[in-house]
C-alpha cells in the first residue's frame, strides 16, 4: 500500500504539501493541489485517519467499518447497524458507520471508510439486493449483511425469506383459510420472487388447487403502492370481501390495506384475516388489530457479520437466516 512519502516523492513535494493536500486543500494553490491529487490517484493512496488516533499509543483498538447504503436513514433496516454495534462493543471492538445514499458519491464513501483502516467491513443494505462490491474494496476483509455480490465471492448473511414466507402460508393454510388475495412485492426486489414461490409451494403442498390464489405483483415504485386501493376495492362489495385472507408482501401493503378494509366497513379478522411480511419496527403492535407478520430478522443479520469479523471465520458461504413468524391478533 502507497505511503505519504511515496506521494510526495511522485508529486515531487514536501510531506507536509501532502499532508495539507489532505487536511486543509484549501491552504494550497490550485496547481499544487491538483499535483497532489494526481500523485494520490495514481497511486491509489489512502490516507490513515487512524493512525492520527494512536500515535503514541502501543496498541489499535480492533475496528469494524461499515458501509450502510440507505441502512442508517430508514426505519426498516437500522436494527442492523445497532446490532453492529452493540456486538462489537462487547467484544471490545469498535464500530463506525459510512452511510450512503443514492445521492452521495460511492468513491467518496469508499475513500472515506478505508481511510479509518478498519480490520473489517461490513457492507450492508437496506433491503435485500444485489450489489457489486466496489473494486477497491475487493482484496480487504468484507462481510455482506442483506446483500449478496452478483460473484459471490465473499461471505454473505442474508434473511431465509422463503422458508419464512413458507411457514407463515402453512400457518395460514392450518387455521382453515382456503380463498386468499395476495399482493406481493415488485418482481425487481431479490426477495419477491422468492416470497412468491414460497406461497405457491406451501399452498400446493398441502393439496389445493394454484388456481384458488388470486395474485397481484406490484410494480417497482413507492406510487404504486397506491395501487392496492383500486385492486382492494374491486374485491369488496357491499361490506364483504370475496376472498378471506390477504396475503401482503409487506407490512407497508397490509398498513394500506387495513385503511382500505376497516373504510369499507370489513372487520379484520372475523370477515378478513391479514398476513404481512418484514415486522417494521415499533408498527406491528400499532395495526389494530395488531398484525401478524414475518420477523424479518435484521439484528441477528448484524450480529452473524459482526461475529464473522471478530471469530476471523473462514467460510465464504451465503448464509440464510431463519424468519420467524410473529403471531398476533390479524389471523
Amino acid at each position: 500500500m502507497a505511503s505519504l512519502k511515496d506521494v510526495a516523492r511522485l508529486a515531487s513535494v514536501s510531506l507536509m504539501t501532502v499532508s495539507r493536500a489532505i487536511n486543509n486543500p484549501e491552504l494550497l494553490k490550485p496547481e499544487t493541489l491538483k499535483q497532489v491529487q494526481r500523485a494520490i490517484d495514481e497511486l491509489n493512496y489512502v490516507p490513515d485517519y487512524s493512525a492520527r488516533k494512536i500515535r503514541g499509543q502501543g496498541t489499535k483498538v480492533s475496528s469494524i467499518g461499515v458501509l450502510a447504503i440507505d441502512t442508517a436513514t430508514t426505519p426498516f433496516s437500522v436494527e442492523i447497524i445497532l446490532s453492529i454495534e452493540q456486538t462489537a462493543r462487547e467484544y471490545g471492538w469498535s464500530s463506525f458507520v459510512v452511510n450512503l445514499t443514492a445521492q452521495d458519491c460511492y468513491e467518496q464513501a469508499i475513500w472515506q471508510l478505508l481511510a479509518q483502516r478498519p480490520d473489517g467491513i461490513i457492507y450492508t443494505t437496506m433491503g435485500l439486493r444485489e450489489i457489486s462490491v466496489h473494486e477497491k474494496l475487493r482484496d480487504k476483509n468484507v462481510v455482506l449483511a442483506n446483500c449478496l455480490d452478483k460473484t459471490h465471492a465473499f461471505p454473505t448473511y442474508i434473511p431465509n425469506d422463503y422458508d419464512g414466507q413458507y411457514f407463515a402460508i402453512k400457518k395460514v393454510i392450518e387455521k382453515g383459510y382456503r380463498n386468499p388475495l395476495c399482493f406481493y412485492i415488485p418482481a425487481e426486489a431479490v426477495a419477491g420472487p422468492i416470497r412468491r414461490k414460497a406461497v405457491e409451494d406451501a399452498w400446493q403442498d398441502a393439496g389445493l388447487p394454484l388456481s384458488a390464489l388470486r395474485q397481484y405483483t406490484m410494480l417497482f415504485g413507492e406510487e404504486h403502492y397506491r395501487d392496492v386501493i383500486g385492486i382492494l376495492k374491486k374485491h369488496c362489495r357491499y361490506q364483504k370481501a370475496d376472498f378471506d385472507v390477504l396475503i401482503c408482501g409487506n407490512d407497508r401493503i397490509a398498513f394500506l390495506a387495513y385503511q382500505v378494509l376497516l373504510s369499507m366497513g370489513i372487520r379484520i379478522p372475523e370477515q378478513v384475516a391479514v398476513l404481512g411480511f418484514d415486522n417494521m419496527i415499533g408498527t406491528g403492535d400499532l395495526f389494530y388489530p395488531p398484525l401478524t407478520t414475518v420477523q424479518l430478522p435484521h439484528y441477528e443479520l448484524g450480529k452473524e457479520a459482526t461475529l464473522h469479523v471478530i471469530q476471523q471465520r473462514k467460510h465464504r458461504d451465503t448464509i440464510q437466516v431463519p424468519c420467524q413468524l410473529v403471531e398476533r391478533e390479524s389471523i
